[in-house]
């Protein structure tokens, strides 16, 4: 079995010095007795991630309407994400490489994980074309045309400095059919042999190691499922993703597919379902023996008036809270929910004003951390499995 890490102490620059050699580890510190789920630890270079745990995603190298600051001490995040795509056309991998990787450009010193564009090149359907070689793609932004490789994929994340990065892969629609889902299955296959080979041999460029995680993909086919995470097992990663999820098909086949995969895949490796989701969905995928976990889902809902409490959903731009004088959130886990009134926040939604979204997302970004920080005690405290069905009651309420 193949291990995708490597040691090396070599001299990268003269200001960067010897390679820091803390490669990734986990630790899974206490199980749950009924359920799959586990607490536990992975240490990066960049600093330690309890788990389980939510992982903001920072698309272009920013969480949308959130700053840094908040990111640190108000929202008590651990990691973050980038996206490969997004950073890649703009600012582009020259500035990126000037200001000393995504770390030093946004002035996040902690973990930081980057996608691989595979779920972004998914999107634009319409502007790409997929063949065994990789992806050539129209941008967004200009119309210019591109390539991603499984090579190129590699040495973009390299630039970018993510503390994890991910394998290029495709991720299919749903639904799709089951040849569809095969031939793109072993496609993302073929590319990840050619991502371990790039990965191995190649340096990271700012002086701490990376890891490269491999992603599950077959859609909602059991047998395809199986066979793809059989393979990612093969890898000998420090860690593993499930992609394909959360693009449309039912909760309950996501749950299904999701506590399969964990089941094939190591015990003693931090499990990413990726792009998930709801509250309930999170404490079900932890139940399930996921780790990690990341969506858009607080800032993109929060930015259109939806607020996630730990005693339901509130749609702020409803007239009940017109009058409404309490807090956003008693005793809630950012310390802006009792500095502004629902009425308050309401009337920002309806006049229009950016600092609507600025304290939805940051209110919502703060309860997901408090949730899974929440599993993450009760799963310590040995009563995970009560907890999770009083918690899933109250957080898939409308209020």
């Amino acid at each position: 079995m193949t291990n995708l890490r490597f040691n090396c102490v070599i001299i990268v620059n003269f200001a960067v010095g010897f390679i820091n050699t803390v490669l990734m580890t986990f630790k899974i510190e206490n199980t749950d007795s009924h359920s799959k789920a586990r607490a536990g630890t992975i240490k990066t270079a960049h600093g330690a991630i309890e788990t389980p745990i939510f992982m903001p995603v920072g698309t272009v190298g920013a969480v949308k309407a959130v700053n840094i600051q908040d990111l640190y001490h108000d929202i008590n995040a651990q990691i973050i994400l980038g996206n490969t795509y997004h950073l890649y056309l703009r600012p582009g991998l020259d500035i990126l490489q000037q200001a000393g990787g995504l770390h030093k450009f946004n002035n996040w010193q902690k973990p930081i994980l980057t996608d691989s564009g595979g779920y972004q090149v998914f999107s634009l359907s319409n502007m790409r074309k997929l063949t065994e070689e990789g992806v050539v793609f129209q941008s967004h932004i200009d119309g210019s045309r591109h390539i991603f490789t499984p090579e190129r994929v590699m040495d973009i994340e390299r630039v970018i400095g993510g503390d994890i990065i991910m394998a290029f892969d495709e991720c299919t629609p749903y639904p799709c059919d089951f040849s569809y889902a095969k031939k793109s299955m072993e496609i993302t296959h073929q590319w990840l042999d050619r991502c371990v080979n790039r990965f191995r041999t190649t340096q990271p460029h700012y002086g701490y190691e990376q890891t490269l995680f491999p992603i599950v993909q077959g859609s909602t086919y059991r047998d395809l499922r199986r066979q793809s995470a059989l393979k990612i097992s093969e890898t000998g990663a420090d860690g593993n993703a499930i992609g394909g999820l959360s693009v449309g098909e039912p909760k309950e086949i996501m749950y299904e597919i999701t506590e399969q995969v964990c089941d094939i895949l190591p015990f003693d490796k931090p499990r990413y379902l990726m792009g998930v989701g709801t509250p309930e969905n999170i404490l079900e995928g932890i139940s399930q023996g996921v780790d990690m976990f990341d969506c858009v889902m607080p800032t993109r809902n929060g930015r259109n008036g939806m607020i996630f409490t730990r005693n339901g959903i509130l749609n702020m731009r409803n007239k009940k809270w017109e009058n409404d004088f309490s807090p956003i959130e008693e005793n809630g886990a950012s310390e802006i929910d009792t500095f502004y009134t629902k009425a308050y926040l309401r009337h920002l939604f309806h006049a229009g004003e950016i600092l609507a979204g600025m304290i939805a997302s940051r209110h919502n970004l703060a309860f997901y951390l408090w949730l899974t920080r929440q599993a993450r005690e009760h799963i310590i405290a040995g009563d995970f499995t009560s907890w999770k069905k009083v918690m899933i009651e109250k957080v898939t309420r409308r209020l």
